[in-house]
């Protein structure tokens, strides 16, 4: 296990079921953003669009790299799509 012992088993983003240890691999590894860590390992992606977990992999980060929280950039926040009907659309005229 990792230096603290329960990084591959504490769970940071519940949705996606991605551990302490994982973030920790993939910052060793050199994706360092949030951006970059939801490119590959889908954290704040899942339903709860990250405020489960965000705020845990800014710190990460910000311990990781040695720099103040506040320089953590949070990343790009993208609402989930939902499809619907044209329709619809037409009918709320000029409301």
């Amino acid at each position: 296990m990792g230096s603290d012992g329960y990084e591959n088993v504490t769970v940071i983003c519940r949705c996606e079921e991605i551990t302490l240890g994982e973030i920790r691999e993939w910052l060793d590894r050199g994706y360092d953003t949030v951006d970059e860590l939801k490119r590959i390992l889908r954290v704040g992606m899942g339903p709860c669009q990250g405020r489960g977990c965000q705020d845990i992999i800014m710190r990460e980060i910000s311990r990781r790299r040695g720099i103040p929280i506040d320089q953590v950039e949070s990343g790009t926040a993208r609402p989930p799509g939902k499809p619907i009907k044209t329709g619809l659309l037409a009918d709320m005229g000029d409301e």
